[in-house]
């Protein structure tokens, strides 16, 4: 098993100039196109329209809703029109589109009201962003609740206190980790649904819109999952991220359950497949049943990760339905520097390591399943290392060792966190 997949946009940026240190990256424009829309950019989750000059990176829509990603170096001496022309054919042609689309289908369904939990730990210009956003978004009933994780002061305190008011809520958790973090938010929680982004994000003004329509299509959902794509590509850091998988989970609407498994020999336990932390929502009463996040895992503890992994496990377990919405989308601010994306590849791998460990001890029947699919999984996972140890990219095999070592390490970060949690705790 991996914690990576292919990539729905693998960009390729142009070297220029390469001297002594290797070639100089030329950043690549992130922008936001609507078909039916001509000659018009506009920002991530941003108000717009920007005039963008080549190379850009484009999530191309068709009447509000995703299509694809698709990358353009235009000419020198184009105009940001002809750069517009340039993605729209490419989107034409790769991905099979009409000319005009058909509105998207309403629901008469009332909106469920929803809660959404921003875990924060001492990056306060993230966290202003990421709300700035968050407030625009086209929705009526929600509240956002800011849960800050471990602090080294009061910043984001006062952050919320004087730029947002009565419009954010602020809760503290003293104990460092993102599980413990999504816990605390998910207790003040008042919403029919608990939803969950993180600071580094921008959020689409459409997000709570589309994950409420991924509850609407069953009552049986108890999980929905959203479209995430880069913010920026703006270092050779952040595109490595996308060559190497990225977090898209792609642009058709899927959904997953123990009724109608799919033919994935390894389903359920490829939990990566469903989706990421970074744009998820839970029913609220099906996730408090659920006993919340397991607290030995998830960033900020012995275990890296893997916190929104064994919520997904444990929802399709349960018997319920996890659906994945393309139209719920988020921005990722990737990693900037190549130290950084190490530790975050390492900490994928760690994750995936953890949620499978807590898996099992939460529930030791799931052993003969998962026993059943580890030679296939081992085989996969073997495959999947192999594949990218042959790219071209020396970060994408760099990743890809370091994702195999956090994978190994995964267990013992597992257990250590639970060790670390009961000392914490007490015997009591």
């Amino acid at each position: 098993m991996s914690v990576t997949r292919r990539p729905a946009f693998a960009p390729r940026p142009p070297a220029v100039d390469p001297g002594p240190a290797g070639p100089v990256y030329t950043p690549i424009r992130v922008v936001d196109i609507d078909l039916t829309r001509p000659y018009e950019f506009r920002p991530p989750a941003g108000p717009g329209p920007v005039r963008p000059a080549a190379p850009v990176l484009a999530l191309v829509r068709l009447r509000g809703r995703p299509v694809g990603l698709v990358t353009a170096g235009g000419r020198p001496d184009g105009t940001p029109e002809d750069l517009w022309r340039s993605v729209a054919g490419t989107a034409r042609r790769r991905f099979l589109l009409p000319r005009a689309g058909t509105p998207a289908r309403g629901t008469s369904v009332v909106p469920p009201s929803i809660s959404v939990i921003i875990a924060t730990h001492n990056r306060p210009d993230m966290l202003r962003r990421c709300l700035d956003t968050l407030l625009r978004v086209e929705y009526q009933d929600f509240e956002v609740i800011v849960v800050d994780n471990a602090p080294a002061d009061d910043t984001a305190e006062r952050l919320v206190r004087d730029a947002y008011g009565d419009r954010v809520r602020y809760v503290l958790e003293p104990m460092a980790g993102l599980a413990h973090a999504h816990n605390r938010g998910l207790a003040a929680a008042r919403g029919e649904i608990a939803a969950f982004t993180d600071d580094d994000t921008l959020v689409d003004p459409g997000w709570l819109a589309a994950l409420a329509e991924g509850f609407a299509q069953d009552p049986g959902v108890g999980c929905v999952t959203g479209l995430i794509v880069p913010a920026e590509l703006e270092t050779a850091a952040q595109a490595a991220l996308e060559r190497h998988g990225g977090f898209a989970k792609g642009f058709a609407p899927r959904t997953w359950s123990l009724r109608h498994p799919p033919q994935d020999p390894l389903f359920p336990f490829t939990a990566g497949r469903f989706g990421s932390g970074t744009n998820m929502a839970f029913r609220t009463g099906t996730l408090r049943e659920l006993g919340g996040f397991d607290p030995a895992t998830g960033t900020g503890t012995p275990a890296r990760g893997g916190d929104d992994l064994l919520a997904f496990f444990r929802v399709l377990t349960t018997g319920h339905t996890l659906a994945y919405q393309p139209g719920a989308i988020v921005w990722h601010r990737h990693r900037r520097t190549q130290d950084a994306l190490d530790a975050q590849a390492f900490g994928y791998g760690a994750g995936l390591g953890a949620y499978l460990t807590g898996a099992l001890a939460r529930d030791p029947r799931m052993i003969p399943a998962l026993l059943r699919r580890l030679p296939r999984g081992i085989r996969y996972a073997v495959a999947q290392t192999h594949r990218k140890a042959q790219a071209d990219s020396a970060r994408s095999r760099r990743l890809a060792r370091l994702e195999l070592r956090g994978l190994l390490y995964g267990p013992f970060g597992y257990l250590r966190s639970r060790r670390r949690n009961h000392a914490v705790r007490g015997p009591g």
